[in-house]
């Protein structure tokens, strides 16, 4: 089903206002009241390693990281993730988080974690954090907190709370 080209293009300063209209569109107002969008609010995103999908000129898809740590460890929290939903299962939505994961490791990051479901996130390498090894400052169901480690072996020994960088 990946029948349209998309461009991966680095996230704009100008981009700000179609990217919160896209987030508005697709998570809606109960978007504030989440763990991992208010932990986000509280740090700005690293324009260096977000990125957008385009198709022409049109913005699609969008991801962002920002910096956070776990414990001591310094890390990038994954999100929000999102595609318009008519452009949903085409490949667009890994397709941004491939390119995110590499050009964070490009840049000497070693850990990202995330709030989402392993199925679709276990492709792009995220596992399951154990349990109280990383703990969201607010309620998150553990079984959707994530982690891929851009350095094998990363992850050995990190735990704590996490928290904007």
């Amino acid at each position: 089903m990946n029948d349209i080209s998309f461009a991966i293009l680095p996230e704009t300063l100008s981009d700000a206002l179609a990217i919160e209209r896209l987030h508005e569109r697709t998570f809606g107002p109960g978007r504030y009241a989440k763990s991992a969008y208010r932990l986000r609010e509280q740090v700005p995103h690293g324009l260096d390693v977000s990125f957008t999908a385009r198709i022409g000129t049109l913005l699609v898809g969008s991801v962002r990281l920002s910096p956070v740590r776990i414990g001591e460890t310094k890390a990038l929290l994954l999100g929000p993730l999102t595609v318009e939903p008519v452009f949903r299962e085409r490949g667009v939505g890994q397709a941004l988080i491939e390119r995110a994961l590499q050009e964070a490791r490009a840049k000497g990051h070693r850990l990202v974690i995330l709030v989402g479901d392993e199925p679709y996130y276990g492709k792009c390498g995220f596992k399951r954090v154990p349990p109280g090894r990383a703990v969201m400052p607010g309620p998150v169901d553990p079984g959707r907190l994530l982690v891929a480690e851009l350095v094998d072996g990363a992850f050995e020994g990190v735990s704590g709370s996490i928290r904007p960088d």
